[in-house]
């Protein structure tokens, strides 16, 4: 690291934390200002929000590890949830802009009973904004020690103490508007931090480009985007459970089905439901579609240069052995990129750091609040008070989440651990809207047993039992779980399912008992035909082609299979001309929308 270098690294951080003081006064004026700036945000800067939220600092360390111990198909593992998030976008993005409530946890007051409602918004408050929260922060810092240790030398405490705390400053001053605006900045640095990275790796003479890259012997074995289905074992634990259950039964941060956390957070500050729909559709595009390969790339490199944990060890034997593992390779092979582009990369991934940990504070901070603080604390708080007692949650859940990341060893370790907690809560997460039946019984059931599974598949369940075996198992017993207390269990009142039904007009026939009994009461409850729900999920397989076909066109593409990739972006663009025809049914429901009936046209 050369002076050049130095600058680079700081120069960032301290961008963010100027961004921060400069919209501080405008983000304290309210609660809703500081977590929401003011629900006036366009999908463009929230989507990139998103992008840049994700694209943490761990999220290099976990697709290098991936590749290294199973290829480029073992991203699966993550490539999977695109499904959800598609679904979130066409469905479930107008219907939590339609609810016009702070934070997603106000559903389960909006939905449920008061008071098991009440009960349910505390404990998420607590579980999510806490709990998870901090486990998640833990491994994004996690990240950065490691990166610290093998760029600059760094000891763990020094990491936490410098990066957590600018990231704490940059945070508690300038609330949700400062995060959204650093995170377009830092979206674009931490972008060509990585192909830049990518790029002059790429350059080495070890590695010989794109071609000597796919051609050699510890490389071409692991480029293929599909598991080698003749070691069935493999294909079932990477790709087939993935797509077939992990996304639609799994809780994960960022990929929640049906939306939450903070992209809930996001489509609730959208201007309209139009804003809210753009912001997750570009946000799963650029997460899936453009941000991988960089990362890819260098995480194939590396198995040339260090092809084992030993040769990691070897190179670094300064690094603490508790942080050695696949996922530092990352860290390895940005060691070897010169003087000024190793600045950009570092303060690439500094921002990385900033945008996520930044997001993750305003979003837990908001629920410890709104959630927590106002309904048990003090009820008549102030503005002014919910931004002092979210400044200070800030800073507690930093604290927590740096202590926390000393205990941990990998990325993966606490990618594995956030699936196996949230496994088979998923289901109920994308019904609640559709069936009137599900209650807050159920969805803390769900919580409770999918926790106590978890420990027991991590402690009891035999040795012999492979990770995909352990989620299915797990999937089915908290779904059963929390369907048998759905039965069990008194139904939410009908007066608090009517108001739902007023603010939310939720489409499909899972509302039409409810409806029923609220023309036999005489309450008036809205009747548009809400034709969207057909129009989105119509929407959804479109988005699946346009999104997976475009980042395994960019993959061909890469590698010089100009063929495939034509086809590809082919498949791409028939998906992207699919969601353009549908795109006005999506928030004109009661226009006639002729364009693919042939009945209706003659």
């Amino acid at each position: 690291m050369k002076q050049i270098d130095w600058l680079l690294v700081c120069l960032f951080p301290a961008l963010s934390l100027l961004i921060g003081l400069l919209v501080s006064k405008r983000a304290g004026e309210s609660s809703e200002s500081y977590f929401l700036s003011g629900r006036n945000m366009p999908w463009w800067l929230l989507g990139a929000s998103l992008v840049a939220t994700t694209f943490a600092a761990d999220t290099p360390n976990l697709v290098t590890e991936m590749v290294r111990t199973g290829g480029v198909s073992k991203n699966w593992l993550w490539w999977a949830f695109l499904p959800s998030g598609v679904l979130t976008a066409f469905v479930y993005a107008k219907l939590w802009r339609r609810s016009r409530i702070l934070t997603d946890l106000e559903f389960y007051t909006l939905r449920y009973s008061p008071k098991m409602g009440g009960i349910l918004r505390t404990f998420r408050a607590l579980y999510l904004g806490v709990l998870f929260n901090v486990l998640t922060m833990a491994a994004v810092t996690l990240a950065a020690i490691k990166i610290g240790a093998v760029m600059v030398g760094a000891e763990p405490w020094q990491v936490i103490l410098t990066m957590g705390v600018a990231t704490m400053l940059f945070s508690t001053a300038g609330g949700f508007l400062g995060v959204v605006v650093a995170d377009l900045v830092l979206f674009v640095v931490a972008m060509g931090g990585a192909i830049a990275a990518a790029w002059f790796v790429l350059d080495m003479p070890q590695i010989g480009g794109l071609a000597g890259l796919a051609s050699h012997p510890a490389v071409a074995p692991n480029l293929s985007i599909l598991p080698d289905f003749a070691d069935w074992e493999v294909a079932v634990a990477i790709f087939i459970v993935p797509l077939a259950v992990q996304w639609w039964s799994v809780w994960y941060p960022g990929s929640e089905p049906g939306g939450g956390g903070y992209v809930a957070q996001r489509m609730l500050a959208a201007k309209d439901e139009k804003h809210s729909v753009g912001a997750v559709l570009f946000f799963q595009f650029a997460h899936y579609a453009v941000r991988p390969w960089p990362w890819i790339i260098v995480a194939l490199a590396s198995l040339i240069l260090y092809p084992d944990l030993d040769s990691i060890e070897r190179a670094f034997p300064d690094v603490a052995p508790s942080v050695i593992g696949h996922d530092l390779a990352y860290s390895a092979m940005l060691t070897h990129l010169p003087s000024g582009i190793l600045g950009l990369v570092v303060a690439s991934l500094a921002a990385a750091y900033m945008s996520t940990i930044a997001t993750q504070l305003n979003w837990g901070a908001s629920y410890v609040v709104n959630d927590f603080w106002v309904r048990h604390v003090n009820p008549e708080a102030s503005d002014a008070e919910q931004v002092r007692v979210g400044r200070f949650a800030t800073v507690a859940l930093m604290v927590m989440a740096g202590v926390l990341a000393l205990f941990l060893s990998n990325a993966l370790q606490a990618f594995q651990i956030l699936l196996a907690v949230g496994a088979g809560t998923g289901l109920l997460f994308l019904l609640r809207w559709f069936w009137w039946r599900i209650n807050a019984q159920a969805e803390l059931a769900a919580m409770i047993i999918s926790f106590g599974v978890a420990v027991m598949m991590a402690f009891l369940a035999p040795d012999d039992w492979s990770d995909s075996f352990r989620l299915v198992a797990s999937v089915a017993i908290t779904t059963v779980g929390w369907l048998a207390v759905t039965f069990l269990t008194k139904p939410t009142d009908n007066q608090v399912l009517y108001d739902f039904v007023k603010r939310i007009d939720p489409p499909g026939p899972g509302w039409r008992k409810i409806r029923e009994s609220a023309v036999r009461e005489g309450v008036d409850l809205p009747t548009s035909p809400n034709r969207f729900l057909a129009r989105g999920l119509a929407c959804v397989p479109a988005a699946l082609a346009l999104i997976y076909a475009s980042l395994f066109g960019i993959g061909a593409l890469l590698f010089g299979q100009v063929g495939a990739a034509l086809i590809y972006f082919a498949v791409a663009a028939i998906g992207g001309f699919v969601i353009w025809r549908l795109w006005p049914g999506l928030f004109e429901p009661e226009a006639l929308l002729h364009e693919f009936s042939g009945k209706e046209k003659g």
